[in-house]
């Protein structure tokens, strides 16, 4: 009779559902494994003269017509919250002299009731409601750990005290907005009221009785099946899990009798009709109609928009650190080049900035100096030129990094230059950054001793200036030095009619987007090979500066 297996999870679940909680079922089955009652069994082909017929000994009926045989398997329906009386209740409920509160007097009529029509139809499965004594029992007296002798602490004291419930008076609390987000002097009650997680819950348990026929209505005998927990968000939890494909339950119950018990539950609730959902889905369309309006509300008419055709772009910037320089007290100098055509901002919009002065600190071989300076600006593009040859141009972020000593020498560490984002989103952008110099020692002296270096008349020369108009640029004759690098985080939006409309004008935008995009990464792989050959010219200073009998005659270094 025994299963092959056995579900040994009795861990929790947690499911969510939209539907009303008064709808679920659940159908619980419980049967006994090992049963006393197979003793008394015996086939009437093998009973001899001279044996005694076991049957005999059995119970007879009581006179109600129940047999112990009947103990043995049992299948109950449940609803939520629904009350099925113990044999413990009925017999405590019928005494009125036990009966204290209106719930107690309810419960006696209801038993009373099930009395005159012919007792009641569960035998061993029974519920305890959330309005039940046992259930604040059960919360007050819940473990906290899995220590056979546990000592509760002053908090878990404390918080058995708070029960989570419903509360209808609080229904509509978290949807009015509260003119005080801050309470400087809370008092004891609102400490305790809002110290706790409250959210309403609403609890259910399954149980047994699970004692031997004849001794049911003992407390000892009471085992819990399932406990559901729910609450206001129709977050539903059940433990142990439905048995659904898995193996039944097993309990073991202790005592000088030992006996195996075994039990499914089932979620058996009614699957909603068409029209029903039909009917739900138009409730919940009108709802979010309405919420959307309520938004729609907050929001307000005054929300600007962009004229069609043009690209609003904004950015929240923040000047991170600066490493990898050689003197402390370091300050960056920073400011964004709009493309001379197609772009624009706002008269009032400032697009350069300086950082305050920072000490460095040390990180590893490198010192670094946290700045954490903010800044943000905003600039339109507005697309004329309708032809696919026109390549658009993208604004350019510059910085200067220079340092100040304590006998205010100011010196220049370093120029950098790169392009913004052409994607929204947050971006960690890292520039490296070069210096110019001249060579001999004088120069460098001149730097240590009393400040000042070679300086870039018009910053933009870092990269492409924008008064340049010829074809090529050139840079021959330019030394310069590597130096350290400067990080910056950048959070982009874009705001464009392009985005949600659904005519030409989208794809358009679209295109420019993707213009944009691919002349980043043209950007960026100039970068690269810029990096490169600078790299290739330290090399080649560096070689020319070592003795004549350390370099081989292909230019490399002999060991």
């Amino acid at each position: 009779m025994a299963e092959a297996f056995w579900s040994t999870d009795t861990g929790e679940a947690v499911y969510r559902s939209r539907d009303p909680v008064r709808n679920l079922r659940l159908r619980v089955h419980l049967q006994r494994i090992t049963s006393s009652s197979f003793l008394h069994y015996q086939p009437a082909a093998q009973l001899g003269k001279d044996l005694i017929d076991l049957a005999t000994f059995r119970p007879h009926p009581t006179a109600s017509g129940h047999r112990p045989d009947e103990d043995e398997e049992e299948e109950v329906v449940i609803g939520w919250q629904e009350k099925l009386f113990s044999q413990f209740e009925v017999d405590l409920y019928q005494n009125e002299a036990a009966c204290q509160s209106p719930l107690d007097h309810q419960y006696r009529q209801e038993i009373l009731k099930l009395e005159n029509s012919g007792g009641r139809k569960n035998r061993r499965i029974f519920t305890y409601t959330d309005s039940d004594r046992y259930t604040n029992l059960e919360e007050h007296c819940q473990k906290m750990t899995t220590a056979a002798s546990e000592v509760p602490s002053f908090l878990v004291e404390r918080m058995a005290n708070v029960r989570r419930r419903r509360q209808d008076k609080r229904g509509m609390e978290g949807s009015i907005l509260k003119s005080r987000i801050v309470t400087w002097e809370p008092s004891e009650e609102f400490i305790k009221n809002n110290h706790v997680i409250n959210t309403p819950l609403q609890t259910m348990y399954i149980m047994a009785d699970l004692g031997p026929y004849g001794k049911l209505g003992y407390k000892k005998y009471e085992h819990v099946l399932c406990t559901l927990k729910v609450d206001s968000n129709g977050v539903i939890t059940v433990k142990p899990d439905f048995t659904g494909l898995k193996g039944p339950y097993r309990i073991e119950t202790e005592g000088e009798k030992q006996e195996l018990w075994r039990y499914t539950i089932d979620n058996v609730s009614s699957l909603a009709q068409p029209e029903e959902e039909e009917r739900e889905q138009r409730v919940f369309k009108d709802l979010y109609g309405r919420h959307k309006e309520y938004l729609n509300s907050l929001v307000g008419t005054d929300f600007e928009m962009t004229v069609p055709g043009a690209l609003r772009l904004f950015v929240n910037g923040e000047v991170v650190s600066a490493q990898g320089y050689e003197y402390d007290n370091l300050y960056v100098h920073f400011f964004v080049e709009l493309p001379s055509t197609n772009w624009s901002s706002p008269a009032f919009q400032q697009l350069s900035g300086i950082t305050q002065t920072c000490a460095t600190k040390s990180l590893g071989m490198d010192k670094v100096a946290y700045f954490s300076y903010p800044f943000t600006f905003e600039a339109s593009f507005l697309h004329e030129d309708e032809s696919s040859d026109a390549l658009p141009e993208w604004p350019v972020l510059y910085c200067e990094v220079l340092s100040l000593d304590f006998w205010q020498r100011y010196r220049v560490e370093g120029y950098g230059a790169v392009m913004l984002p052409a994607t929204p989103g947050s971006h960690t952008l890292t520039v490296s950054t070069w210096r110019p110099m001249e060579l001999g020692t004088v120069a460098e002296l001149k730097r240590f001793f009393i400040g000042g270096s070679l300086e870039l008349e018009d910053l933009s020369y870092v990269r492409i200036p924008g008064t340049f108009k010829g074809k090529r640029l050139s840079r021959f004759g330019l030394r310069t030095e590597t130096t350290g690098s400067v990080t910056f985080r950048l959070h982009c939006l874009q705001q464009s009619r392009a985005f949600m409309e659904s005519s030409s004008l989208r794809k358009r935008m679209r295109s420019v987007l993707d213009r944009l995009e691919g002349f980043s990464q043209q950007s960026s792989i100039h970068n690269v090979l810029e990096a490169f050959r600078r790299a290739r010219r330290r090399m080649q200073e560096a070689r020319e500066s070592l003795p004549q009998d350390l370099v081989s005659p292909s230019g490399t270094m002999v060991s």
